[in-house]
């Protein structure tokens, strides 16, 4: 299904399920496939899951500009808007953080129940004076010069580290690190490349301030593409209220390398009581009581 925007992009979505509306936010560089497994066995669990491909990714239109975000959290403005959506929760995997964040800063959480944030670029990447353990400024200047050089071959080299492949750890099948790079291919090189700066460079700390609904953070103690210490560890610090739950064992891609665990751990904070056999997970939980 396609919905447009309000400078008339074309953005495509999935519409799933019925119950609490869950907006599942992709990150770079894949689309909405990467939900596959926790959209649909959500939206069987009693959720209603909309998913959408962002701007400048998999089957949404390709503009040559926009890819800010600005932009991003009005598009996404406008798919809840389109879908007349009144209550919803939010859930943003790495750069997908960063258009929930910029949506609370930019429209306030009046409509939002609850948020989760995976492998979550939040709250700011770069490393400045005041953001000491922030990544350096030439590792997305790197990025961004390997992919003008031979986008296919870095995108292939970039899924190994995001989801921890290595000689001795074979974390998904080769199958399925060419299918990543499939989906990655399917992006508008422009986006890609314009994306490296907007997920790199973007400081969310205030819009992170601004949230003031119950927050799950998860992220991996092995993420290699978005450190925890630079993301997850910094977020759960400005957001009151948060619960961070860390796999120390995790890499980045942990949407397919923890699937079940990740999907019992959202199931079981949104609430829904038709999931079944949630066992618990041996998991390290960081809560801090909401202010008054």
């Amino acid at each position: 299904m396609y919905l447009k925007t309000k400078d008339g992009v074309r953005l495509y979505y999935n519409d799933w399920g019925k119950g609490h509306p869950l907006i599942l936010i992709h990150g770079w560089p894949l689309n909405l496939d990467m939900w596959e497994y926790q959209a649909r066995r959500l939206a069987h669990s009693g959720f209603r899951v909309i998913s959408y491909d962002r701007r400048g990714f998999g089957r949404s239109d390709h503009p040559f500009e926009g890819y800010n975000y600005d932009q991003f959290a009005s598009d996404l403005n406008d798919l809840i808007n389109a879908l007349d959506l009144q209550k919803f929760s939010l859930v943003g995997f790495s750069m997908g953080g960063g258009e929930v964040a910029r949506y609370v800063g930019k429209y306030g959480t009046e409509r939002i129940e609850k948020i989760a944030l995976i492998s979550s670029i939040l709250p700011f990447m770069l490393k400045t004076k005041d953001n000491p353990t922030g990544v350096d400024e030439d590792v997305f200047e790197d990025i961004k010069q390997k992919l003008l050089e031979d986008r296919p071959d870095f995108l292939a080299e970039f899924a190994k580290d995001f989801y921890g492949v290595s000689t001795l750890h074979q974390a998904v099948s080769q199958e399925f690190l060419r299918y990543t790079s499939q989906l990655a291919l399917m992006a508008s090189p422009e986006a890609t490349y314009q994306c490296v700066d907007a997920f790199g460079k973007t400081d969310f700390r205030r819009d992170c301030a601004k949230i003031n609904v119950p927050t799950l953070i998860i992220h991996g103690g092995k993420d290699k593409t978005v450190p925890i210490d630079a993301s997850a560890k910094e977020a759960d610090k400005l957001i009151v209220g948060s619960e961070a739950r860390f796999y120390e064992d995790a890499y980045h891609g942990m949407f397919a390398t923890h699937k079940d665990r990740i999907y019992e751990d959202l199931v079981r904070f949104f609430g829904n009581l038709k999931a079944e056999g949630l066992a618990m997970k041996t998991a390290e939980v960081h809560k801090r009581p909401m202010s008054t």
